[in-house]
């Protein structure tokens, strides 16, 4: 079990928030509405109605022994980089945070967040990405210029082993794992020795346009 605050209980937080205490985590909720932090209460370990731009209000909340702190206060600018910093001098190891813009990304960046998050952009390329090959089930951006996507394999490779489709020295492209249908399990890292069906999807890591030409 990890330890989490949640710092801002819009849509994205308050998903964040609840989808975390599902798993089985401890989660803190931290909002200045106290209608949000009621709606909330029954679904996290602890919410708190608190003003998380004040670093003496984080401090007396336990904050600091806390594993990760996401801040989902996108809409204020101010506010998110001036917690990130509250954050970062009370202690806080990962910091992920909010962001609406590239210019706030840089700001958050610099004050020393470990990473930003774009929730809408992400989700309007993981659509386009369904929407331009309905062959892609999940698209996932992983690194630059790369990702992590589920993919129904390609006609031609039904019935072939991994090992003859020779992906990593043809495409660069590496197969995590294979998520069978019939009968229904997870090959987690599978071999080449693995023979694809026409019912498996394929979860796999590669360069963007190596993906690319193996969808087409």
């Amino acid at each position: 079990m990890k330890q989490f605050v949640i710092i801002g209980l819009g849509t994205f937080g308050n998903f964040l928030a609840t989808s975390l205490y599902e798993k089985g985590h401890e989660v803190l909720a931290i909002d200045k509405n106290s209608k949000l932090i009621q709606a909330i209460k029954d679904d996290v370990s602890r919410a708190v109605v608190a003003d998380a731009t004040d670093k003496k209000v984080l401090e007396s909340l336990g904050v600091k022994a806390i594993n990760s702190a996401i801040i989902c206060m996108g809409s204020s600018l101010e506010a998110s980089v001036l917690c990130a910093l509250n954050l970062k001098d009370i202690g806080v190891k990962q910091i992920i945070a909010k962001a609406t813009s590239e210019a706030h990304s840089r700001l958050l960046f610099k004050v020393g967040v470990s990473d930003v998050i774009f929730p809408e952009k992400d989700q309007a390329v993981t659509l386009s990405e369904r929407l331009h090959n309905p062959s892609i089930i999940e698209h996932m951006p992983f690194v630059d210029n790369y990702s992590i996507v589920e993919l129904a394999p390609p006609q031609q490779y039904v019935g072939k082993l991994l090992k003859d489709l020779n992906l990593i020295n043809e495409y660069g492209i590496q197969v995590l794992a294979v998520k069978e249908i019939v009968p229904e399990r997870m090959n987690m890292i599978p071999t080449g020795n693995f023979l694809i069906k026409d019912s498996d999807i394929l979860i796999v890591l590669g360069p963007n346009d190596a993906i690319e030409k193996l969808k087409n």
